[in-house]
């Protein structure tokens, strides 16, 4: 296993413990230094003596050695394949672009999950030309299948540019959870409490009656099938 496959094997293993949605969407390239894999606390894992060996690896990562991710935007990508080819990289290329995204590859993405992926990672041949079928007409552009960690399905999250920038980054704004309504007359039942009764209508949650004849009615019935007594609107 080459060193940035290592690495790469320890940055999915982390998100796979603490936050598996996060291997389907991109990656700021601060958050991977920062937070998820600091050279301090990984450095033994990854097997790395100091904070330069860190950044070279990383840097060849981002280039795209081993074709594991894809680095955004392009004038980084090339900033760093540039640097990674140098005799003498200059490491603080890493920190001269403001916003760096990096996103998994489905293949190796898979490979780093496997329980004991004890070869280096190969990435699949391309098919000859010979063997290569006849294209074929294609719709509208899909994404890929979502990967699936054990039981966990792993949800893509919004891209950096769809996110509310009143929230901080890799943050979306929680939808509002649905409030419950009467069974009998429609109306909001308070969500934070037990309701026996509706405070609307006086009419029971957990059996609704007929207010003449006390006979069970079924929610939406507009009149009792005991009495005819009208019982309200559907």
């Amino acid at each position: 296993m080459t060193e940035v496959e290592r690495f790469f094997r320890r940055l999915v293993s982390t998100l796979a413990a603490s936050s598996p949605a996060r291997l389907q969407g991109p990656l700021l390239l601060d958050d991977i230094t920062g937070s998820i894999l600091p050279y301090r606390t990984h450095r033994r894992a990854l097997e790395l003596d100091t904070v330069e060996d860190y950044e070279v690896v990383l840097l060849r990562l981002c280039a795209g050695e081993g074709d594991l991710v894809w680095t955004e935007p392009e004038d980084a990508r090339k900033r760093f394949v540039a640097e990674s080819r140098s005799n003498n990289p200059d490491l603080t290329a890493l920190y001269a672009f403001e916003n760096v995204y990096l996103s998994f590859r489905p293949e190796p993405l898979l490979w780093a999950l496997a329980p004991d992926p004890r070869a280096d990672y190969a990435p699949p041949a391309p098919p000859s030309e010979a063997s290569q079928p006849e294209p074929e007409p294609r719709g509208p552009e899909v994404e890929d299948p979502v990967l699936v960690l054990g039981a966990a399905q792993l949800e893509m999250p919004p891209r950096p540019e769809e996110s509310d920038p009143t929230l901080p980054d890799g943050m979306v704004e929680a939808a509002e959870p649905p409030r419950p309504s009467c069974l009998y007359c429609g109306g909001s039942l308070p969500s934070n409490r037990t309701v026996n009764f509706c405070p609307h209508c006086g009419q029971s949650q957990t059996q609704i009656l007929c207010p003449e004849c006390d006979s069970e009615v079924e929610p939406g019935w507009r009149h009792c099938v005991n009495c005819g007594a009208a019982v309200g609107e559907a």
